[in-house]
């Protein structure tokens, strides 16, 4: 097994093609081709999406490799996420990796999607970023996932709380929509949310046991405001747009912040994180960063292109994969849970 192993990492689970290359854990390369075609339906169709992976993957992956600088045949191994996500979407990914891998003769490294998002504080990339030290807390969070995870080692971590319906993510973009915003309407939640009042209007916060979650009656009670203030005043939405957005993004990061909090106290853990393409929501990274503060804890937040989907974060999982000689079958086939 090399020493210096250069891994090619290809991430396909949804509405991005992407593809990495490491280098020793470095990244040589970080290439991502985003699927427009969703705009027009407001959300991701999953048909197209899959569709628009068979197309993007094969160059993705030429452009990566040639950015690195690196040949097929240098390859050590090849990460691809195995879920979870959609099942079309990964199916492209799987079975392009497999493909590869049999062609080179080198390991296939099977990544779950959400244990990626956890390592990409890992990535190095020329920066003087410092990784979290185990163990220490990550709150991840993305449009179709929310977790907190006790993370003791790069391959054991443990889901401590979790939705128990929706995810912070969706809660964005489906407020979004009720606004009339484009897809996808979470940054656009947080851009207008900088000129309004997050106290303007008052949202559920769902007391769920534990370090679960809930978003669901956030949503419902959002959609409720929107519909009766426009019934009220055919241009509340235009004139209150800043200020709902505001509220809404304040009572999703406090649900959000409350339990990491909880989850820090309960388990005496000063090292907190953050990663998912919901962590790249200014609010958030402000305001975790403000309850490490006053806790006395380190925080650790990644740059803004390791947040949302990407292929560094499914090489820097195959990474770790193989130092631990953890192979997948060439037979895997992807999960979508």
């Amino acid at each position: 097994m090399s020493s210096t192993p250069i891994i090619l990492g290809i991430e396909s689970s949804c509405d991005e093609t992407a593809a990495a290359v490491l280098v020793n854990g470095v990244v040589r390369s970080n290439v991502i081709a985003g699927q427009d075609v969703h705009r027009l339906w407001g959300g991701v169709v999953p048909e197209l999406a899959s569709r628009a992976h068979q197309e993007n993957i094969v160059p993705v992956v030429a452009e990566a490799l040639k950015n690195a600088g690196v040949t097929k045949e240098e390859l050590h191994g090849i990460a691809v996420t195995n879920g979870p996500g959609l099942m079309g979407a990964l199916l492209v990914g799987t079975c392009f990796a497999r493909s590869m891998a049999q062609a080179l003769n080198v390991p296939l490294l099977a990544v779950n999607h959400m244990q990626a998002h956890v390592l990409a504080h890992f990535i190095q990339d020329g920066t003087d970023r410092i990784p979290p030290e185990f163990p220490f807390l990550n709150l991840t969070v993305s449009g179709g996932h929310t977790l907190i995870v006790l993370v003791r080692s790069p391959l054991d971590m443990e889901v401590l709380g979790t939705t128990v319906d929706d995810a912070a993510g969706e809660a964005f973009d489906k407020g979004a929509k009720v606004l009339g915003l484009p897809y996808p309407g979470g940054p656009l939640i947080d851009q207008y949310s900088k000129g309004g009042d997050p106290k303007k209007f008052k949202l559920p916060n769902p007391q769920i046991p534990g370090l679960d979650m809930s978003f669901s009656g956030v949503k419902t009670a959002f959609n409720g405001l929107v519909r009766m203030g426009a019934i009220k005043d055919p241009d509340f939405v235009e004139r209150e747009r800043y200020n709902l957005c505001a509220s809404l993004q304040q009572c999703i990061v406090d649900i959000l912040l409350q339990k990491l909090s909880k989850a820090g106290h309960s388990h005496s853990i000063p090292r907190i994180a953050i990663s998912g393409g919901v962590s790249a929501n200014r609010a958030l990274r402000e305001q975790v960063q403000q309850l490490a503060d006053r806790e006395g804890w380190t925080v650790h937040i990644p740059p803004l292109s390791y947040c949302t989907d990407n292929g560094a974060m499914i090489a820097m999982a195959g990474h770790f994969l193989f130092q631990a000689g953890q192979f997948a079958a060439l037979d895997v086939v992807p999960y979508a849970r």
